[in-house]
């Protein structure tokens, strides 16, 4: 019974992260609006935002080969890991006039499913 929950968590995660990342690279401007600090006006932002989407892309794919290929210890370390990903969003949100809403709604959530996830996995 774990076992499927576990590794289905961990499959919706990777795929919504994937999805995140593809977001980011087909429209930038709307997906940071979506992350919680629009993103301005400049010269500087288009590259920063790709960066934000081949890093999110980046997580999912490989999430997805670890499920595939190997055990439930080495995708639960790597969900241990990457959930610093949305606790530093949490953070950047927070310093960059986000609101807290988007910043514990959304990242912070998101961190504390990765993790619980990672201990689902731990627990096989």
């Amino acid at each position: 019974m774990l076992s499927p929950l576990a590794y289905g968590l961990a499959i919706v995660l990777s795929l919504f992260i994937t999805f995140i990342g593809v977001r980011f690279l087909v429209a930038p401007r709307a997906s940071a609006a979506g992350y919680g600090v629009p993103a301005a006006e400049g010269q500087g932002d288009p590259a920063y935002l790709t960066v934000k989407g081949v890093r999110d892309l980046t997580y999912g794919l490989v999430g997805l080969a670890l499920i595939a290929f190997t055990s439930a210890e080495a995708v639960a370390w790597f969900m241990l890991v990457v959930a610093l990903a949305p606790l530093g969003d949490t953070v950047i949100v927070l310093r960059h006039g986000g609101t807290r809403a988007v910043a514990f709604g959304v990242h912070f959530a998101t961190a504390v499913v990765v993790l619980l996830d990672a201990a689902l996995l731990f627990a096989l």
